[in-house]
């Protein structure tokens, strides 16, 4: 039980400093950096993005596409796409509600919805799952788990699939 000589003869704890606001990019210039917050602002400064950190995209489950993809960048497919789609070395991922009827040219495709047309990639394919691939892969490394869908061939040459890929 709380006695009040148990407070007064044990020593208090040093008090914290203050905590100062950050300002937020949001906020004007004029307004001083330690008296405004914007809602939801984090407490820390957020670390810097390194040029190392890649791009991606996302093209979502609403999305229906007719046509041919080219990218420099990552990409998740979560919608259905009807072309061919070539992403110069970086990685596409088929996402779990995607149904992708296209000829893939990439770095490394992963696999977790529905591609029906060759794969070739410089790196790797990964079909998880419960992921399904109808056609002809070609690349380095390949990984198939138990439960996913393969119908066709592969080709596992890391020479030929890196001039496919690219």
């Amino acid at each position: 039980m709380w006695n009040k000589q148990q407070t007064q003869t044990q020593p208090q704890a040093p008090a914290a400093p203050p905590v100062q606001a950050q300002a937020s990019p949001m906020a004007s210039a004029a307004a001083s950096p330690a008296t405004v917050v914007a809602f939801g602002a984090p407490s820390t400064p957020r670390p810097t993005v390194t040029s190392s950190a890649r791009n991606s995209a996302h093209l979502g489950s609403g999305l229906h596409i007719k046509g041919q993809l080219t990218g420099t960048e990552d990409l998740q497919i979560d919608g259905k796409v009807e072309g061919p789609i070539s992403l110069h070395g970086h990685q596409l991922t088929v996402g779990p509600t995607a149904v992708l009827n296209s000829e893939i040219r990439a770095g490394e495709v992963v696999v977790y919805g529905k591609v029906v047309g060759n794969l070739y990639a410089r790196d790797r394919v990964d079909v998880k799952t419960d992921g399904s691939v109808t056609g002809d892969i070609s690349t380095a490394r390949i990984s198939i788990e138990d439960g996913a869908h393969f119908k066709g061939r592969i080709e596992i040459d890391p020479a030929k699939s890196q001039a496919a890929a690219d």
